[in-house]
């Protein structure tokens, strides 16, 4: 062992052990412990990679919304002003004169650009009425009213719908339009379809589900909980190429398993997280034929957060769009983790519906009761418009809905990209990625093929795959005989002040870790490959000094 390399903590392969059943979320509190302890020990930085909110921001959207916000600000004070900091709320007759007249005496100001062509967009492709347009964006700005309508206003609900047709559907969306209900982030839009699957009895306790793994690890601990208990069938990302690297992909065979009419739903993350993997082609073409052949009341769950990162991405909604539920968040591609802004989005003719109106007649009675409230004719209610009566439970249905600012923030990012027509945005986060990725995988000296499908916000290593590829099979056996697939994590963490976390926590090889690219900066992925390399270098010669 070199003489400037840390010496292996001895209790981390024991406390590995320990640690197996914790959700790598949860993992994740005690690893950024023992890397604060290592900076204490060592001249060390700690890195944390194991998150992936991103460490930039989208800023136009941002300027455009602060203009906004003044624009609302003297609105208000058109109507009331009094010394103590009080004022009315805006009004709409006229208001859209008066908001272009602003945009003249702002042109030059941070933010007004998009604001002008977001108006004029709107104006222009979709005939919106000027002051019924306006008027939203005031009192949305200034965050003065209830959510109307409840599932999302009319005027993002425009904007957004022309986003997923560009950025999830590659331009070429499917007939037809997707009903929108904007959630608190893609978290929120988690929690609300399980539920409503749930009390809408479209998923029964105990019923069949399949699960595209690696996934994002609620997908696979709601399931488990004692309210669902569903029946889960791990669909893994197993092919491998022909000298032994992962392909993050799925067989043929693995794949037909959704032939079997006893799994009701599917759900996916796509791009997958965390080998960041889109589906490729025949596997979605595969999944169109079954459902149109086999299971044609198949409920796909897909969370596409990580489309906009791959070139000409196409969403399962833009193949299936009758039977898929897709989540999407603005989250990661604008930098705004913060802000809680996502849809879900199902289009107007879709299997759900369909199936509310094949349940049990008792079944149908619970449900008259429970959104009777609602409507004198509760069993027309949209599955859409029951989740989100379900997102408060009913009986606040009337207060429901993601605020007003929200609403308008996610507006503005969805226009800043319909109105880059060149995507100048697009190309340069996906370079900002990729610039990211070859810096921890040539550090690591690890080969890194490249991949179309592939959006690189996260990377998955199996540390297996190249423990054979550098020091052959006996060296990979006695890593898996002496060590707990954790003690990686840990020892980085301990030794080098690096914070990743395990990639079997999201159903993937227990041997893998996963980065996030998104969260540092280009030279600290070289330290994190440099450390990686590193630990894999010390088992290697503990194995040679066990073995003499």
């Amino acid at each position: 062992m070199k003489e400037n390399q840390p010496k292996k903590n001895p209790s981390s392969t024991h406390f590995a052990k320990e640690m197996e059943g914790i959700s790598p979320f949860e993992l994740k509190n005690r690893l950024i412990e023992m890397a604060d302890e290592s900076i204490k020990k060592a001249a060390h930085t700690m890195l944390n990679a194991g998150r992936g909110n991103p460490n930039w921001i989208a800023t136009v959207p941002r300027q455009a919304f602060f203009l906004l916000g003044q624009f609302g600000i003297d609105e208000c004070h058109r109507v009331l002003s009094l010394p103590e900091g009080i004022a009315g709320i805006p009004l709409k007759k006229g208001i859209a004169a008066r908001f272009e007249s602003f945009l003249k005496e702002n042109h030059r100001k941070p933010g007004a650009e998009l604001l002008k062509g977001t108006y004029n967009y709107l104006l222009m492709e979709h005939a919106a009425d000027p002051d019924d347009l306006v008027h939203e964006w005031a009192e949305s700005i200034i965050g003065d009213q209830y959510p109307v309508p409840d599932r999302i206003l009319h005027f993002t609900e425009i904007l957004v719908q022309d986003y997923l047709a560009q950025e999830l559907c590659d331009r070429r969306p499917p007939r037809g339009t997707f009903d929108l209900f904007a959630t608190e982030g893609g978290t929120a839009a988690m929690c609300y379809l399980f539920d409503s699957l749930q009390q809408n009895y479209l998923l029964s306790h105990g019923d069949s589900i399949a699960l595209l793994v690696p996934v994002f690890t609620p997908y696979i601990e709601i399931p488990e909980l004692r309210r669902y208990e569903f029946d889960v069938t791990e669909i893994a990302a197993n092919e491998m190429t022909a000298d032994g690297r992962h392909t993050w992909q799925y067989s043929d065979a693995d794949i037909d398993r959704l032939k079997d009419p006893r799994i009701k739903a599917i759900f996916i993350t796509n791009p997958s997280n965390p080998p960041s993997y889109a589906l490729s082609p025949e596997t979605s073409a595969r999944i169109v034929d079954i459902v149109k052949n086999d299971n044609p009341n198949l409920m796909i769950i897909t969370d596409d957060v990580y489309g906009t990162f791959i070139p000409h991405f196409r969403s399962l909604m833009a193949e299936l769009p009758h039977n898929t539920l897709c989540v999407y968040s603005f989250s990661k591609y604008y930098g705004a983790t913060g802000w809680r802004n996502a849809v879900i989005a199902l289009h107007q003719d879709n299997i759900y519906d369909k199936m509310l109106t094949r349940l049990t007649d008792e079944q149908k009675a619970a449900l008259h009761k429970r959104y009777s409230s609602l409507d004198m004719h509760p069993e027309k209610l949209k599955f859409i418009d029951r989740m989100v009566a379900d997102s408060r439970q009913v009986a606040l249905n009337h207060t429901a809905g993601l605020s007003l600012p929200q609403q308008m923030q996610m507006s503005l990012f969805a226009s800043f990209s319909l109105l880059d027509k060149e995507d100048r945005y697009k190309i340069r986060m996906q370079k900002l990625i990729l610039r990211r990725l070859h810096a921890l995988w040539e550090s690591t000296g690890f080969t890194l093929v490249e991949d179309p499908l592939r959006a690189g916000y996260y990377s998955e290593i199996d540390m297996l795959v190249w423990a054979r590829k550098f020091y052959g099979e006996e060296f990979a056996e006695y890593l898996q005989k002496t060590y707990n697939p954790l003690d990686v994590v840990f020892r980085l963490a301990n030794e080098t002040s690096l914070v990743l976390l395990n990639g079997g926590g999201f159903a993937g090889p227990e041997w893998s870790i996963r980065a996030s690219l998104a969260n540092l900066n280009e030279s600290d992925y070289i330290k994190i490959g440099q450390s990686i390399r590193q630990i894999l270098e010390e088992y290697h010669e503990e194995m040679k000094q066990a073995l003499h």
